[in-house]
């Protein structure tokens, strides 16, 4: 196994933060309304991206006015609403974005290091938490900024830029693509996605009166919640210290495992259920083997689910228009018990997630979601050992380039939370080659996961 560099505060010297602001932000001030969808994930997103400088003919020591003059001259114009602040209504019991131009956080940062010195950055490794600036600082939420940024520079002219944004603002899909015109931004080409940006959530607003027609066991009552999970939400107003402590008190380890081409192929015909997609394989092969490794004999009658994220944009009636940039994902849950899940061949599982997906595949479902979040205000359920599966891998991160190449590596920042199971591209392109599983357990019970995971493949 590889050996994981620790770095230390010795090893990253931050400069000042500076907070950038747009001149051409809209006045008077703008709220914007946050969806039910938007309230559910209200926790911080973080990703850090590796760029070698062995990979450019350019100098890299201008990569930190190249990113300041990006966010303020061009970038912050279209996406305004990024210089806000979260607040909570008491008027109405729910977040909403307060576009005041607050502005973004901005951190230049020198490492003494090179980046050779960081070994495989595409490890899970939690002290690659000194590359990027979090916000546990600010002590309320009307104070918090909503997007930071790091850019740390190496002593061999390689670099890394880190990203923090509450999810709650935007879901993958609309950060991937700011994500792009950012990059395109500092190349001098402009914004390279120049449709309309739609940041109207009330195409998700509920009904008047809600009308909850189905269960919706893939969320949970916060009510009902009695300890911290990953997932925050206007009545469960987590500092985001209380995710970082959390984090970086437990023993959890994490590991990677790499799913080749092959092997996927190879889980998709033994699953032998017709058109069975990468990702329904995937899902259920984890969610089979995860379940092994966290249930014990005594736990058969127990049930054992899979959360996923489905996006609505096309389910929903009518569509959501092009641009629409809110959180248009919904949560969607595979479960049986403990004892099918261990006993069933790979088959079963693949059609529970395929059911599953059919499931929330309706727009009377996908209302009665909404409107279930609007009386309960909750979260999904990540409790009683089950998981959130969330397909990374789909993300076109490998490709962004500001100005001196495409990324060494781009993902997320792990912490020590269990309920997460990450599905990254391994480098051989969005979609199209291996993926990479991150994975967060106890040793005990990543040994078991790590003794069931290829098990298909190896007999």
């Amino acid at each position: 196994m590889a050996v994981t560099t620790v770095i230390t505060d010795k090893d990253v010297e931050k400069g000042l933060s500076e907070i950038i602001i747009s001149s051409n932000n809209p006045v008077p001030h703008q709220t914007i309304f946050l969806s039910n969808i938007d309230q559910a994930v209200a926790f911080p997103v973080e990703t850090l991206f590796f760029f070698d400088a062995g990979r450019t003919d350019q100098e890299t020591s201008d990569i930190f006015d190249r990113v300041r003059r990006a966010l303020s001259e061009i970038f912050l114009d279209r996406y305004y609403f990024i210089a806000g602040r979260l607040r909570f209504s008491l008027e109405k019991n729910r977040l909403e974005l307060f576009c005041n131009n607050a502005g973004v956080l901005f951190v230049p940062a020198m490492s003494s290091l090179r980046l050779s010195d960081l070994g495989d950055v595409s490890l899970p490794n939690p002290s690659f938490k000194h590359f990027i600036m979090r916000t546990d600082g600010f002590q309320a939420v009307d104070e918090t900024p909503i997007y930071t940024v790091q850019v740390t520079r190496f002593s061999c002219g390689g670099f890394t830029i880190g990203f923090v944004i509450n999810h709650s603002v935007l879901d993958g899909k609309s950060v991937s693509d700011m994500y792009e015109n950012l990059a395109s931004i500092c190349r001098g080409e402009g914004v390279k996605k120049t449709g309309e940006l739609i940041n109207d959530r009330t195409y998700l607003k509920a009904r008047e009166p809600p009308q909850i027609i189905f269960e919706h066991d893939e969320y949970i009552k916060l009510a009902d919640l009695n300890y911290t999970t990953s997932f925050s939400s206007p009545d469960l107003v987590l500092p985001p210290a209380s995710y970082l402590q959390l984090s970086n008190t437990c023993t959890n380890i994490h590991r990677v495992f790499n799913f080749s081409s092959e092997m996927i192929e190879a889980m998709k015909k033994i699953s032998d259920v017709p058109k069975c997609s990468t990702f329904e394989a995937m899902v259920a092969q984890i969610w089979r083997s995860r379940t092994k490794a966290v249930f014990s004999d005594d736990d058969l009658t127990r049930i054992s689910s899979v959360l996923f994220a489905i996006d609505i944009r096309s389910r929903i009636s009518p569509p959501l228009p092009e641009g629409f940039i809110g959180n248009a994902l919904i949560t969607a849950r595979a479960s049986a018990p403990v004892s099918d899940v261990v006993a069933s061949p790979l088959s079963f599982c693949v059609e529970k997630v395929r059911e599953a997906i059919v499931r929330v595949s309706t727009d009377e479902f996908l209302r009665s979601v909404v409107d279930w979040l609007e009386v309960h205000k909750g979260v999904p359920a990540t409790v009683g050992g089950n998981f959130y599966l969330s397909a990374w891998w789909k993300l076109p991160f490998h490709q962004l380039d500001f100005g001196y190449g495409q990324p060494i590596y781009g993902g997320p920042v792990v912490s020590g939370m269990d309920e997460f199971v990450l599905l990254l591209d391994n480098g051989s392109g969005a979609g199209t080659g291996g993926i990479n599983v991150l994975i967060v357990l106890d040793k005990v019970k990543m040994d078991r996961f790590e003794s069931h995971v290829f098990e298909f493949y190896n007999n």
